[in-house]
């Protein structure tokens, strides 16, 4: 077995130990869609059928080889329809199942891969459980012909009850590979490696014998994080601005004019912007606004150098701009002190 690699729960039950036990929660998204038939790969959201986590659960009776599966109900949703709203209830329920259910191993969340990453993020930094928490989605409805939903599904069942998944954040379970919230992204449209950790790479892989990790995630994450949400009733407005050759700063503008606490520069790599755009951000900040650098490169460190100073600009370090919009929102939520800010993106 590899270094790291914990043996299958469903190996351990059929020698006759009792199966952990694991919650999945379905929101909707690809994984628990049907399409029109076998070869309906894209045009599935069509049909509105989306299974609840009962049903995914009965189309994939697997699952219950290898754990003890409870079906958590919570709402079908369009992952592109996702936020706070929906974070916080997650969060709220993933601590309610810990406190009704003191035995249980690990959580699954079923979700949409379009902002899978975030909500992943999101509950990295937020949700107060010390059980592993797993997301999971699909690229092909469970329909379709070599669907991954249910291989997917059964790798992100035995992760979660994985004693070695505890202590490392809310994790991204696809396509065999095992993945930290914080540095996944996704990466294509329509292919099945779409969700890739572009500059570390995954923490591990569900293989057919054995979950095996091979490296932790170091920066700080959930339970341990300064940041509750518990009486919050909505995030502070952050918006982000995407740089283009010849930007002119007329959407920075319109983002301060519309109420945002903190934009998210999304620039060139390594982390510039065009005149214009630094002109309105630079205004921005000016008004009380936090302006963080990010990057448009998908990778990468951004750098906090002399002129970023000197405009006043706090960088992102490698957070993707989607995801560094994430921590600066919950940020704001603490302080809008902008050391303190900084701080918190060397941390998490």
């Amino acid at each position: 077995m590899a270094l790291g690699a914990s043996a299958d729960p469903g190996h351990r039950w059929r020698s006759g130990m009792s199966k952990p036990k694991v919650a999945f929660i379905g929101t909707g998204g690809t994984i628990a869609s049907l399409g029109r038939g076998p070869l309906d790969l894209q045009d599935y959201g069509a049909t509105g059928i989306v299974m609840h986590a009962e049903e995914i659960l009965a189309r994939w009776p697997e699952t219950a080889l290898v754990t003890d599966v409870m079906a958590v109900r919570y709402r079908n949703i369009v992952s592109p329809a996702i936020g706070f709203a929906d974070w916080k209830a997650l969060a709220g329920l993933c601590r309610q199942l810990v406190r009704d259910h003191p035995d249980l191993a690990g959580i699954v969340i079923g979700h949409g891969t379009a902002t899978l990453e975030e909500t992943a993020y999101f509950l990295n930094l937020t949700v107060k459980v010390s059980i592993p928490v797993v997301v999971v989605g699909a690229q092909r409805p469970s329909s379709a012909l070599s669907s991954d939903a249910g291989m997917n599904l059964v790798n992100a069942i035995r992760v979660a009850a994985s004693p070695d998944a505890r202590d490392m954040g809310v994790l991204v379970v696809m396509n065999d590979e095992i993945h930290a919230a914080r540095e996944v992204t996704k990466t294509s449209t329509l292919r099945l490696q779409t969700f890739r950790t572009p500059d570390f790479g995954v923490l591990g892989h569900a293989d057919g014998d054995a979950v095996a990790f091979y490296r932790r995630p170091i920066r700080r994450h959930a339970p341990d994080t300064e940041f509750d949400i518990a009486e919050t009733e909505a995030l502070p407005r952050v918006d982000i601005s995407y740089s283009y050759a010849g930007g002119d700063g007329v959407a920075v503008r319109a983002f301060v004019a519309a109420g945002a606490r903190g934009i998210v520069a999304a620039g060139f790599a390594p982390g510039f912007c065009p005149p214009g755009e630094i002109e309105a951000l630079t205004d921005a900040v000016r008004q009380g606004v936090v302006v963080v650098q990010s990057t448009r490169a998908g990778s990468g460190r951004t750098f906090r150098g002399t002129k970023l100073q000197q405009a006043g600009f706090l960088i992102a370090d490698n957070l993707n701009p989607q995801k560094a919009r994430i921590l600066l929102a919950l940020a704001l939520t603490v302080t809008d002190d902008p050391e303190t800010i900084m701080r918190m993106f060397r941390t998490y």
